[in-house]
């Protein structure tokens, strides 16, 4: 069977890339980039502790490398290089439709030789969501941009009432794929046990805010 890496984000997008891909193919690796101190993701501001428990929880191995913006394809190219030595042909990639990201994962993925996977490419936002939350994932949004979304979205439950909210508002894409907010999966199909987590506090960088949690002992 076909042997990838999913790349890993912690939120509800990679996780149902993963939950598409596994049907056809082995999925033992999540590849996570970090900060350039290696604290936490780049994209959903998550520790790098959390995604660890994360992905303990799910009976995955992480793979997390830092890096800055301006080295991020070279400290990708590196991480994938090592994967492809423990046998990975393959990349996951939980894209909807940004076209230009997409280029770059096919440009990156063919200098590599690693076949790249789409399994969310071109589906419908609501089929996506209620896929999302009918499979039994429980998430809750980490990251929003202010201007679109404030505080009180932070820390809302992905169900069937936080997407009849965001559909109401009219101008925010369902599954936040340009950047609207984005999450934390902490429950769900591949779960041995839920990801115990308490709030420290909402943190604001620039355009973005983020909400700050942290693991719980204990779990």
């Amino acid at each position: 069977m076909k042997r990838a890496f999913v790349s890993w984000s912690g939120g509800k997008d990679s996780m149902l890339a993963l939950y598409r891909a596994v049907q056809k193919i082995e999925v033992p690796y999540l590849l996570n980039m970090l900060s350039e101190d290696g604290s936490a993701s780049r994209s959903h501001g998550l520790t790098a502790r959390l995604l660890k428990v994360q992905a303990t929880a799910m009976g995955k191995e992480i793979i997390q490398k830092p890096s800055t913006w301006k080295g991020y394809e070279e400290a990708f190219k590196g991480a994938v290089s090592e994967l492809k030595e423990k046998g990975i042909t393959a990349g996951v990639f939980g894209d909807i439709e940004l076209q230009e990201h997409r280029d770059w994962i096919e440009r990156v993925c063919s200098d590599l030789r690693i076949e790249p996977i789409f399994p969310l490419w071109g589906v419908e936002r609501e089929e996506l969501m209620n896929e999302f939350i009918s499979a039994g994932f429980e998430a809750i949004v980490v990251s929003t941009t202010a201007e679109m979304l404030g505080e009180d979205w932070l820390g809302r439950e992905i169900n069937w009432e936080f997407v009849k909210d965001l559909k109401a508002l009219g101008n925010v894409d369902l599954c936040g794929e340009l950047g609207e907010y984005h999450s934390f999966v902490y429950n769900g199909p591949f779960f041995h046990h839920p990801v115990r987590f308490s709030v420290r506090g909402i943190r604001r960088e620039e355009k973005r805010l983020y909400l700050e949690i942290s693991y719980e002992e204990g779990n």
